[in-house]
């Protein structure tokens, strides 16, 4: 029984060894692939080039023009420690990888808004390892080359609201006939949340949708404490 006990142990160690050696084969092998990737392309457009491409816009909204309840609502849904990290969340990246692993899906990405902002403007949504890893050396080089609130202001001025409009500046000009920063507190925060589904969660064509959504922004705000649960109530019964 002992000789036996002993055999499972030796084999469950080496099995976990292998598991391990196996790990690291793979990270280093898509990590490699993913920083190919990611040169090749930086390559072809450096990101101080897509940077000043995305600012000469028509209509580019910079950060002072936008309403604080927006950056407060888009931050609390996408993105909640924008402000501490380096262009990775790793404990995002480790709750995805770990919830992946349980549903055996890519459900989860973990990615922030730099990695969302440099996957829109470097690569395909197809999702594949490398990519991911390419997405992750590309957030870590506009961190170095962007202030946070520039980083903010060109995710914001890139993604698709739904209804045809890319950008702040188009999306509130489009759905309420207004400039950014006369969007009210109930106008801004509906806004915050369609980039997660823009075509489902269209005003223009699933408004029933679309307050679904918002309430579900405006409760990770509260869960977020940018603001207090009455502030949410008040917003969401402000249209």
């Amino acid at each position: 029984m002992k000789k036996t006990m002993k055999g499972l142990c030796k084999l469950l160690l080496f099995l976990m060894f292998l598991l391990l050696v196996l790990f690291f084969i793979a990270a280093a092998y898509f990590g490699i692939k993913g920083y190919n990737m990611y040169r090749e392309t930086a390559k072809e457009t450096p990101v101080s080039e897509l940077t000043e491409s995305i600012r000469g816009m028509d209509e580019f909204t910079e950060y002072e023009e936008l309403p604080e309840i927006y950056v407060e609502a888009v931050i609390s849904v996408e993105d909640k420690r924008f402000w501490d990290h380096n262009g990775v969340d790793y404990l995002a990246i480790g709750r995805a990888v770990w919830n992946d692993l349980r549903t055996l899906s890519f459900a989860e990405g973990g990615s922030t808004i730099t990695q969302q902002l440099m996957k829109n403007e470097y690569f395909t949504q197809e999702k594949k390892l490398e990519r991911k890893v390419a997405e992750v050396f590309a957030a870590w080089d506009l961190e170095k080359e962007c202030s946070k609130k520039e980083i903010f202001e060109l995710y914001v001025n890139t993604i698709y609201f739904g209804s045809g409009y890319y950008g702040i500046h188009d999306a509130a000009e489009g759905y309420y006939g207004k400039e950014p920063s006369e969007l009210t507190d109930y106008e801004a925060v509906m806004l915050a949340g369609l980039p997660n589904a823009p075509s489902a969660y269209s005003p223009d064509t699933n408004p029933e949708l679309a307050r679904q959504r918002m309430r579900q922004v405006l409760d990770r705000m509260v869960e977020c404490e940018a603001i207090s649960q009455e502030e949410a109530d008040e917003i969401f019964a402000g249209e």
